[in-house]
């Protein structure tokens, strides 16, 4: 046997374990409803996916999880849906959580489960995603996803793997039981685990050495492995099966404040948890019953029995004989960890591993705290070397920066300090408060740390608003008094370009009636008038080809949406060509009854009205042809501009800008060639007059085909189809992720979330 390090702290409160192991474990009954929680594990609840009054079978996904630290919910028993609502659950403050309500048949009908012939020689991808999939948490109380813990982080190195076989708590037997009916079971388990953790150096299940029988049993199973699982027992005393604790006397090391056991090399799992997993791969079962604790001298009779998640705790109670009356304080869990249940409506779920019903002389209430004498008692016994006495006067004043300071987090809540407290203070009560308002204060910081960035950045965003208007108006106030000087200086030197004064001044000088002309002449020039008209047909153009190739490579699902859409672009496309269709109408030439009068040069209106009517004759080449000649001339021109700009000497914005301005003009010439060579004639060999195919037309006779098409096949090629479909999808996910991952991209989480429910549904739509 390896050597074993001794428990810093400890108690040894009486065990009472025998209680419970004079009967066989005995197989609940179903009940008549089941409440089943969405939330019994640490992390995000899951999500309900079937509605009220929907037929559900055993073993059935009733509720999916939300994320990576999060874990589905089975029926536990076949039959229907009847609620989806709030109901007491055990919890030591009393909360109420959602849960989904099964009125069940008796039938216990089972989905067809899915295992495995040869776990051993699975992916630990696979192996992950069956533990996944079960909806398996820690067993041992804390209701941690198994699957996280299976996949540490890629920088620690694990090198021992320690299965928690202890159950220290008095009364609670369910894990002895379980060592001594499913050693086997337990040890192909934990191989299971050790191949999944790449072979650690040393696997090790550890036994307190008052459990005789379960560790022969294990000693029994592992003995043809040869020395591969190694059984280690200890001497007896509590809390040494935490988790911190356990590490310490198997392997002598200290896991750091903060810190996980990966961080040193070490994966726990429980004995129930190893059990359910091997379930899970082999079998193919999910995570549905457990084994449970029934004890207390207000019961006809003690035991374990082996219980569906969901069964409400009365009728549990009432197959051991619950004599309600002779009970003081119905406790779920044990005396020293356990809390007390208000209502006997809430159900058995995950981390419940017992029921303890005591009657008053066995368990009495605990006499009324006393003033703290300050004997250190509570700091001999505890094991997380913590200074109780401390955190029990820095919790009543609510001090949370000091009860940080003295590493209140990292109390266990063992209640070893409460036992050995000759005042009897209820300790951890105090400290389970205190952290509660700590975690409370940590989200409350975080939400107004949120609100106040975002005050900062709107109020940061109206001064900046409020400084460029300001910066406009003092712009343009100083133009103004620019103008203004400037004219008063052409007045008093005769050059204002007048020929009288006073009442014969013209109205030039008046900027902003300049200014109002130049804007109506410009809203009133057709060639301006036409060229927007002509933008607005050309926008709607794209806008529809967009529509349509959206169209066409969408799924199924989304064609009648995109189909909507690409209809509605073909209105604005139509209504964008009539305006100019009208335009062109109203613009057509006035035949004169004189002689033709050619357009004077000196009149700007009729020369615009004139090329507005050049450019409305000319056929789509035409048209670029004299848009691209313009192009060139104006880039001739900007050209001539820098070439002139540099021998100046000049390097200022306004260089750039030119530049700049160069650049965009070479681009639009090489887009307008590259146009003009699309419209150039071009070979066919299509039947002349045949009107082209609409292409939203199209692709929305596609999906009608296609509709039409799978309404005549039959389910299973309905099935193929929809798998080969996912599986489309799912290659374009995991490239997506892929590519995320290569760009450091912040929305990772994100894409895994969806390959991982791609893959679910795959796997559902396969295996049914």
């Amino acid at each position: 046997m390896s050597k074993c390090f001794p428990l810093t702290g400890g108690v040894h409160p009486a065990e009472n374990k025998q209680q419970s192991l004079q009967q066989a474990l005995k197989q609940a009954a179903i009940p008549r409803q089941l409440i089943l929680p969405i939330s019994q594990h640490i992390g995000a609840p899951a999500a309900a996916i079937v509605e009220v009054g929907e037929t559900v079978l055993a073993g059935q996904t009733i509720a999916e999880a939300q994320g990576p630290f999060s874990a589905p919910v089975h029926a536990s028993s076949s039959g229907t849906v009847v609620a989806i609502e709030e109901r007491a659950i055990p919890h030591p403050s009393g909360f109420r959580g959602e849960c989904i309500i099964i009125e069940t048949d008796g039938q216990d009908n089972w989905v067809e489960l899915q295992g495995s012939e040869h776990p051993f020689k699975l992916s630990h991808e696979d192996v992950l995603e069956k533990i996944r999939n079960a909806g398996i948490a820690g067993m041992g109380g804390a209701g941690f996803p198994a699957a996280i813990k299976l996949r540490p982080p890629a920088t620690c190195d694990i090198d021992t793997l320690i299965i928690n076989g202890t159950e220290c708590e008095p009364y609670i037997t369910a894990d002895d039981v379980l060592m001594q009916r499913r050693a086997e079971d337990i040890i192909q388990g934990t191989l299971l685990l050790a191949q999944l953790l790449d072979q650690p150096q040393r696997i090790v299940i550890g036994v307190e050495d008052n459990k005789p029988q379960a560790i022969a049993a294990l000693q029994t199973a592992s003995r043809q492995y040869g020395d591969k699982v190694e059984i280690c027992s200890f001497a007896t005393k509590y809390p040494s099966g935490g988790e911190k604790q356990l590490i310490h006397i198997l392997t002598g090391r200290e896991v750091p404040s903060q810190k996980l056991p990966a961080h040193i090399g070490v994966v726990l799992q429980n004995v129930g948890t190893v059990a359910a997993i091997w379930d899970a791969v082999k079998l193919g079962r999910p995570l549905v019953s457990r084994i449970t604790t029934v004890v207390g001298q207000s019961l006809s009779e003690q035991g374990n029995a082996e219980v569906r998640l969901g069964t409400p705790v009365q009728d549990l109670l009432a197959e051991f004989g619950f004599k309600p009356d002779d009970c003081h304080n119905l406790i779920a869990g044990g005396p020293m960890m356990g809390f007390s249940l208000e209502t006997l409506a809430a159900p058995i779920v995950k981390t419940s591993n017992c029921l303890l019903a005591p009657t008053p002389e066995e368990l009495p209430p605990a006499p009324p705290a006393q003033a703290c004498i300050r004997c250190g008692l509570c700091a001999e016994a505890c094991p997380a070397s913590l200074l109780p006495q401390q955190l029990y006067w820095y919790a009543k004043a609510q001090d949370n920066e000091r009860l940080l300071s003295h590493n209140l987090m990292d109390c266990i809540e063992c209640g070893a300090c409460s036992f050995v407290c000759p005042s009897s203070i209820p300790l951890v009560q105090y400290y389970r408060a205190s952290k509660g308002a700590i975690r409370q204060a940590e989200v409350d910081k975080v939400k107004s740390d949120r609100s106040r960035q975002r005050f900062e950045f709107r109020q940061l965003r109206l001064d900046k608003a409020e400084a460029e208007k300001e910066a406009k108006r003092q712009a343009r106030k100083k133009a103004a008094e620019l103008a203004k000087q400037k004219a008063a200086a052409a007045k008093a030197t005769g050059n204002d370009g007048s020929q009288a004064t006073g009442a014969d001044k013209p109205a030039d000088n008046d900027l902003v009636a300049a200014a109002m002309a130049r804007v109506q002449n410009q809203q009133a020039d057709p060639a301006e008038q036409l060229a927007k008209l002509e933008r607005g047909v050309n926008n709607a153009h794209n806008r529809l080809q967009s529509a349509q190739q959206k169209m066409a490579e969408a799924e199924e699902p989304q064609q009648e949406k995109l189909a909507a859409r690409v209809k509605q672009a073909e209105l604005r496309h139509a209504e964008a060509k009539k305006k100019l269709s009208d335009f062109n109408a109203e613009q057509k030439p006035v035949v004169s009854t004189a002689e033709d009068k050619p357009v004077s040069k000196d009149d700007p209106v009729a020369a615009a009205i004139a090329r507005a009517q050049a450019k409305m004759s000319m056929s789509p080449q035409e048209k670029l042809q004299a848009n691209l000649d313009s192009l060139a001339k104006r880039l001739d021109k900007a050209r001539e501009k820098i070439a002139k700009a540099e021998a100046d000497g000049d390097t200022g914005a306004k260089l750039d800008a030119v530049k700049t301005g160069a650049a965009k003009l070479a681009e639009k010439i090489a887009a307008a060639e590259t146009e003009l060579a699309e419209l150039q004639p071009q070979p066919t060999t299509t039947v002349a007059n045949k009107p082209e195919q609409d292409a939203a037309s199209a692709a929305i006779e596609k999906a009608k085909s296609k509709a039409a098409a799978q309404a005549s096949m039959s389910d299973d090629d309905k099935r193929t189809a929809k798998i080969e479909s996912l599986k489309q999808r799912l290659s374009k996910a995991e490239l997506r992720l892929n590519k995320a991952e290569a760009e450091h991209d912040d929305n990772i989480e994100a894409f895994k979330t969806g390959v991982e429910k791609l893959k679910q549904k795959l796997i559902e739509m396969e295996v049914n």
